[in-house]
């Protein structure tokens, strides 16, 4: 008897939020289960929506503002003053993130962090006592360069002129000044909340791995690598960072290499969802449910490395709770994601992605009531049908 259901999505990306998508995967449990109880918790990973949902969990607020945005120009922006109102949010996407990047200028080697910088600074003037700034979705990989340029920072090459702002500009970096850095940093704690799988140099340096997702070609994809590696370096040095791998430490290349610029300031970088599901006390509402339904804009071999669905379903599955994954895409590897018991893909037919992101909402209520309806023909199923074997999740198409 599925009575109490518990929908704690993530959003899809320049798509659906994540409270779009738990209010359309309700939809969806209502045609099935009208009398069901639907606790409804959209989840954020320090991406997009962040300072959104964690102001209204919380009691707290908005503050609206202008700020630079990623290519440069002035944009309305916002940080959130959470209702213990010693704690500042500031989403680094709502201010420097991919969706604010024109598909015709999508290039990760010139947009800035700046606008992110602003922020804190904005934050700073409120006199809390923490500010806590979610990575994820960014547009950008400048390292945390034009944040830290915004803070007060003079970054400088060999000719003693300041860099323009962007990633490519780093490889001409010689020294930092951080004399004129605000000395309000020293007295506020800063936690980054990122995903700890993303460094920021080598094989799997965030250049690499998602300079091209932002536009990137090959060329510009080494360009920047050179450049953060650079950055590093100076940062190490002329900041006298001590106790923090610049270079490969977890969570220093997230949003760009936003972590490291930012742990050259004593920010501590700190998983994600520790920091970010403890204030909307997911674990108590998980254990309360007869089901748990996730969802995310993709369900492949990257999943289990720091993305929502993931991270449902290892909580559920303290407390017993089967967790059903609903996704845009599935891709190799969606079979292994721990925890996860069954998972369905959204779309019906093959689609063009234009068609596929106006259509989300309702694709995603849809391909909801048909995942529900054959978990309920299952569960009418005669006892004698179980397979032996290895179990393996569920594929509902």
């Amino acid at each position: 008897m599925l009575s109490r259901v518990v929908v704690a999505p993530s959003g899809f990306k320049e798509s659906l939020s994540a409270q779009a998508a738990a209010d359309a995967i309700a939809d969806g449990v209502r045609r099935v289960l009208p009398d069901a109880v639907l606790d409804l918790i959209p989840l954020v990973d320090g991406g997009e929506g962040t300072a959104t949902t964690l102001a209204a969990a919380t009691g707290g607020r908005l503050v609206a503002l202008p700020a630079t945005g990623p290519v440069g120009e002035r944009i309305g922006t916002h940080f959130a003053l959470l209702g213990s109102r010693d704690t500042a949010v500031v989403e680094m996407a709502a201010v420097a993130g991919l969706s604010l990047v024109p598909r015709a200028l999508r290039d990760p080697g010139a947009t800035t962090t700046y606008g992110v910088g602003e922020l804190i600074r904005a934050a700073l003037d409120t006199g809390v006592r923490r500010i806590l700034i979610g990575c994820g979705d960014s547009g950008t990989s400048d390292g945390g360069a034009g944040a830290l340029q915004a803070l007060g920072a003079r970054l400088l090459d060999a000719d003693g002129f300041e860099l323009p702002h962007g990633g490519r500009e780093l490889t001409r970096l010689a020294r930092i000044d951080p004399s004129g850095l605000d000395p309000r940093l020293r007295d506020v704690e800063l936690l980054v909340a990122c995903n700890p799988y993303n460094v920021l140099c080598g094989e799997r340096g965030v250049a690499r791995v998602f300079g091209p997702q932002k536009g990137a070609t090959p060329a510009q994809v080494e360009e920047l690598s050179a450049g953060l590696e650079n950055w590093a370096r100076v940062l190490t040095r002329d900041l006298g960072v001590l106790d923090t791998d610049l270079y490969g430490g977890p969570g220093t290349g997230a949003s760009g290499g936003l972590g490291a610029g930012l742990a050259a300031l004593g920010a501590r970088l700190l998983p994600r969802f520790d920091v970010l599901l403890d204030h909307l006390d997911l674990d108590a509402r998980l254990a309360r449910a007869d089901l748990v339904v996730t969802a995310e804009g993709a369900l492949d071999h990257q999943t289990p490395h720091g993305k929502v669905p993931a991270e449902v379903a290892r909580r559920a599955k303290l407390y017993g709770r089967p967790v059903l994954v609903l996704a845009g895409t599935l891709g190799e590897g969606a079979r292994d994601v721990p925890g996860v018991d069954a998972f369905s893909g959204i779309l019906p037919a093959p689609m063009a992605l234009a068609e596929a992101l106006v259509r989300a909402c309702e694709l995603l209520t849809d391909a909801t009531e048909r995942a529900l309806r054959m978990i309920l023909l299952g569960a009418r199923l005669p006892a004698h049908a179980e397979v032996s074997g290895t179990q393996r999740p569920s594929s509902v198409r």
